[in-house]
């Protein structure tokens, strides 16, 4: 049998990795759902490193970024700095967003479509949710979902 033995809850953030366009892709996501960065620094701020100096290359790329999209969610990321292997994009996760309306569904998912790729348009289910999904321009896999039928 498990307990639970932390009082305060668990939340769970999506983290992006970038081939040196992270701030491009959250300057976009930045558009389609408002707010402020809660941080943003790039690698040539960080203190200098004895063992891996910061080649000049890297100094504007991001060394983490962070914007909070609800209450409970904050998507993060990052660019690769060139000591790095190289992010290979795939379709194993989706960002799932689960909005308060219709109109906020249509609003996020038509901003996230933009030079994207619908691969499920916005519809009523039926399981009860108005529901989509769509890879976004920088190959990322996002679900925009509406419960109709709230609890």
């Amino acid at each position: 049998m498990l307990t639970q033995t932390h009082s305060t809850m668990t939340t769970t953030n999506i983290y992006l990795n970038f081939n040196g366009n992270c701030r491009e892709a959250f300057t976009f996501y930045q558009s389609v759902f408002g707010g402020e960065f809660d941080f943003l620094g790039t690698f040539g701020e960080m203190p200098p490193q004895e063992d891996y100096p910061t080649p000049e290359s890297d100094k504007d790329l991001i060394m983490h970024i962070s914007l909070p999209i609800s209450k409970e969610t904050t998507l993060m990321g990052s660019d690769t700095g060139s000591g790095f292997p190289k992010v290979t994009f795939g379709n194993n996760f989706s960002i799932y967003v689960n909005t308060e309306s219709k109109t906020e569904a249509d609003r996020i998912f038509a901003g996230l479509s933009a030079a994207g790729t619908v691969t499920m348009p916005l519809e009523d289910t039926f399981w009860g949710s108005y529901f989509g999904s769509v890879e976004d321009k920088f190959g990322v896999n996002w679900m925009v979902s509406y419960d109709l039928n709230p609890q």
